[in-house]
């Protein structure tokens, strides 16, 4: 017998029917004896739902009430299933994250997992319950309801599992793994059978939305067995996110190519080149609550120099409203610029650590291509690039190709 946390996204519960298909799912793995705590979204299209109500009222929604709002959408979803289970003779118990204790921040919208009391979901669990909680939620300290940002169901599932001690937390979504690259812009794209959590984790800050960067890193720092399944595939082994040493991993230079077009660059021209600028820029943007990506300050000229980031493209506006507000004269910069047709596309692999050279053949491919790289920035496991949205497709396509991405490793 195992404890195992599953989580079920908004295409999974998308109708009625859907939602049926999961407790039928839940039943399977409860006929093998295991204890499940399932984790939901909201139905497919129901937070967008929720949050253009919203903007129909306010167009800056307070943060605060539109938290109340989308917390709404969860607590539809577990007592359906509830029902849904119920119907078919399974003891079920659902709870909203306030109710099942998930302590947070008050970062209202982008709310941070302070603490788990997993005492209630313990004693459910021991009487033969299976735990149905709303993803995505919890309360600050003061009782009020926060959310935890787009994604944030993933976060909330390995959340309860490191809580739980869980054996293994299943993320069940529309792909049946986690891809070389996106199948739809690369056909060719295969499924992993496993990757590091240092590889995922860049993956999904660099934009692969297979999984919320937060819930990786829960999962890694945590020791969280993680899989991702198919909802729509009753069998299959998924890929499993775990330790280098773990597993036998499998041996590619790269093992993904991540994408993301929600990207926005910022250039503050012309600012003076001494230490303490990148705080004097980058210090009210932190403030505003606003996540800055890529870094770039060129070298001074004169005594002056020129100031780059890129932000989510959400934020690209309230970010130029805080420089030029707050920044601009402060520093006596000559101008601030942005462009908001850009993307980043990044290249991922445990295997950059021991083979040279990947650098330069991603730069000769793109350069064969014709497209300019803007931006670059290198970890030990990733390269990406900046490069003007246009081409986001045709780059993908290529690096996949130029590293051979579809064949087995």
């Amino acid at each position: 017998m195992a404890l195992i946390v599953q989580k079920f996204g908004g295409t999974s519960v998308g109708t009625t029917e859907r939602i049926r298909n999961v407790a039928r799912r839940v039943a399977k793995f409860l006929t093998k004896g295991h204890q499940l705590v399932v984790v939901v979204s909201a139905i497919s299209g129901e937070t967008n739902r929720l949050l253009a109500l919203a903007k129909e009222l306010q167009s800056e929604p307070d943060p605060r009430e539109l938290d109340v709002v989308l917390a709404t959408g969860e607590q539809v979803t577990i007592g359906l299933l509830c029902m849904a289970l119920i119907e078919r003779g399974i003891k079920a118990r659902s709870y909203t994250g306030g109710q099942v204790s998930i302590l947070t921040d008050n970062a209202y919208t982008k709310a941070r997992i302070l603490r788990i009391d997993e005492e209630r979901m313990r004693a459910d669990l021991a009487a033969g319950l299976v735990v149905v909680v709303a993803g995505f939620q919890g309360l600050d300290a003061q009782g009020n309801i926060t959310t935890l940002g787009r994604g944030g169901s993933d976060t909330t599932a390995v959340a309860l599992a490191a809580a739980l001690k869980a054996d293994e937390c299943q993320i069940y979504t529309d792909v049946d793994g986690v891809y070389t690259t996106d199948p739809r812009i690369v056909p060719e794209a295969r499924r992993l059978k496993s990757v590091t959590f240092e590889e995922m984790l860049e993956m999904a800050s660099a934009g692969s939305k297979v999984l919320q960067i937060r819930s990786v890193e829960f999962a890694g720092k945590y020791k969280v067995r993680l899989r991702v399944l198919s909802s729509f595939e009753e069998e299959g082994e998924g890929t499993l996110i775990t330790f280098e040493d773990d597993t036998k991993m499998e041996q590619a230079l790269i093992s993904g190519i991540a994408f993301n077009r929600d990207e926005a660059k910022v250039t503050v021209m012309g600012v003076p080149d001494r230490p303490g600028i990148a705080y004097a820029i980058l210090g009210p943007v932190g403030d505003a609550n606003i996540d800055v990506d890529m870094i770039i300050q060129n070298a001074g000229v004169d005594g002056l120099t020129d100031f780059s980031f890129t932000v989510h493209r959400n934020e690209y506006q309230k970010a130029l409203d805080v420089l030029n507000q707050q920044v601009k004269s402060h520093i006596k910069a000559s101008d601030i610029r942005g462009d908001a047709k850009i993307c980043k596309v990044s290249m991922v692999g445990v295997g950059m650590r021991t083979h040279a050279g990947i650098a330069s053949r991603m730069f000769r491919t793109l350069a064969e291509e014709g497209i300019n790289i803007q931006m670059i920035s290198t970890s030990e496991i990733k390269i990406s690039v900046v490069i003007d949205e246009k081409y986001m497709e045709l780059a993908v396509r290529a690096l996949h190709k130029a590293f051979e991405l579809d064949q087995p490793a």
